[in-house]
């Protein structure tokens, strides 16, 4: 992302806008567990992406003046590679996770992401963890134990089956992001985001489509088509967009640990609208784990920083 201007005129305005984002997703956990009772995950997915591909192409038309820029096979072979990952992997089982799984459980699970980018980096090569970004990984895996307990004690095998999946989606997401990068570079994040979503979406729609048939589109009234249109335009494509202005207005730096303020707020709207309740173990596992999160993401940068002081 562009380096962020101290004097941003647009300072306050990507503050409210993160904000918003945060209810936005928060909130999208609880209405993708109805949206994914009501149609089945295939039936969730296959809607997702007839419709993602749509707002790429017309995203390519708006921003650079064609419906589909040209680009060498090597880098389409790049792109499809990265929506294989990123979307028809990643997502697909984030959607049967948070199927199986519980709206607050979800957005707590897949906060672990920074972890995995930290592991597949110090694998690579090109960061090295400090020890207390160590104790941090160990922090959080250890919350996930924590959290998981009273679901697999108590025999709750679909439930913590969904966390453990998710668990994987979180570090599919991390590898995407550390691949993407070199094409984010090259690039940019328009040409990435959209031919990744239209290749990725292929094999989606493949597994999906033979159980077209036996989904109960009927079902559907009005408010469910608008909460689709939500789920899928709004928080997932134009949520992804605002959030990429944020990161270039604030810093990456500054920006990232809004993102601890999902959890909570998915819980809320979880609570609220759904009737889901918590046990301490349960909320003190999930504190766990986003201290962990954070210890393990941004002990590297203190270090640094106090270094450099």
């Amino acid at each position: 992302m562009p380096h962020r201007h101290p004097d941003h005129p647009h300072q306050r305005l990507a503050l409210f806008t993160a904000l918003v984002l945060v209810v936005i997703w928060g909130g999208n956990f609880t209405l993708q567990k109805y949206l994914l009772h009501l149609l089945t995950p295939d039936g969730f997915l296959l809607v997702r992406y007839t419709i993602m591909p749509v707002c790429a192409l017309l995203m390519f038309r708006w921003r650079l003046g064609r419906w589909w820029p040209p680009l060498p096979r090597s880098d389409l072979r790049a792109m499809a590679w990265l929506g294989l990952v990123g979307h028809s992997l990643h997502v697909g089982i984030v959607t049967y996770g948070v199927y199986w799984s519980t709206a607050f459980s979800s957005s707590v699970i897949l906060a672990c992401g920074p972890i995995f980018t930290l592991l597949i980096l110090r694998y690579q090569g090109t960061e090295r963890l400090s020890l207390a970004q160590l104790l941090g990984v160990g922090l959080a895996f250890g919350g996930v134990l924590m959290f998981l307990s009273d679901k697999l004690l108590g025999g709750q095998w679909r439930a913590g089956g969904g966390d453990l999946v998710l668990l994987l989606a979180a570090s599919l997401f991390s590898y995407y992001t550390v691949a993407a990068k070199p094409m984010f570079d090259k690039r940019g994040a328009v040409l990435t985001m959209g031919y990744s979503t239209i290749l990725g979406s292929i094999p989606v729609l493949l597994w999906c489509l033979p159980s077209a048939a036996d989904i109960s589109w009927s079902s559907l009234n009005l408010w469910d088509g608008a909460g689709l249109f939500w789920s899928v335009v709004v928080s997932a494509f134009f949520g992804w967009l605002g959030w990429g202005w944020v990161n270039a207005v604030r810093g990456v730096a500054r920006t990232a640990p809004l993102m601890y303020l999902m959890p909570p707020v998915a819980g809320l709207f979880a609570w609220a609208l759904s009737g889901e309740h918590y046990t301490w173990i349960k909320i003190g596992g999930a504190g766990v784990i986003l201290l962990g999160v954070a210890l393990a993401q941004y002990a590297g940068a203190l270090r640094r920083w106090a270094t450099q002081s």
